[in-house]
């Protein structure tokens, strides 16, 4: 099994946020692969990594960062990959790295969810990777189903919540 979705995080700090990201991709059976590499303390790594995701069979990469947040622009710099950008929340409430994700120049996009958003990036990822292939998305719309069922049935739990003056 090779992986076709890559995780990669600035530091192993940033696994609690990104264990959703994979979580998803596991119960939904997309392979993917998990790093730690450094814009900042690994940049020949991160560069290697970054023109070779795609020869290795990569179709999306997530990459999160805090603080100065390089990470995610740097990978895009380097691949034709689409990189999707999770801002994680380390200093000054994750804004610092929100902007330094979302705030790309023109010709190197990255798909930026919000802080902490690690699932959002994997359901962007299934997202598109479900262009082309059809059992991934019949997977992803059941998956979607179940979360409508999830609030269908809180729903209903929260009509058995009595208050004084709760009229419903």
């Amino acid at each position: 099994m090779s992986p076709i979705v890559s995780i990669i995080m600035g530091s192993t700090s940033d696994l609690p946020v990104m264990e959703k990201a994979a979580q998803l991709l596991n119960e939904l059976e997309v392979p993917f692969e998990m790093n730690a590499l450094s814009a900042h303390r690994t940049p020949e790594e991160v560069e290697h990594f970054s023109k070779n995701a795609h020869s290795r069979g990569i179709k999306v990469i997530i990459a999160a960062a805090g603080m100065a947040a390089h990470l995610p622009g740097v990978i895009a710099a380097s691949t034709p990959l689409p990189v999707i950008g999770v801002p994680i929340k380390a200093s000054l409430e994750g804004m610092d790295a929100l902007l330094a994700i979302v705030q790309m120049p023109p010709g190197i996009p990255v798909a930026t969810v919000g802080i902490n958003g690690a699932l959002n990036a994997a359901i962007l990822a299934v997202q598109m990777l479900s262009l082309e292939n059809k059992e991934l998305e019949a997977k992803f719309i059941a998956y979607k189903q179940n979360l409508k069922k999830k609030i269908v049935s809180a729903n209903e739990d929260l009509k058995k919540v009595e208050y004084t003056f709760k009229t419903n």
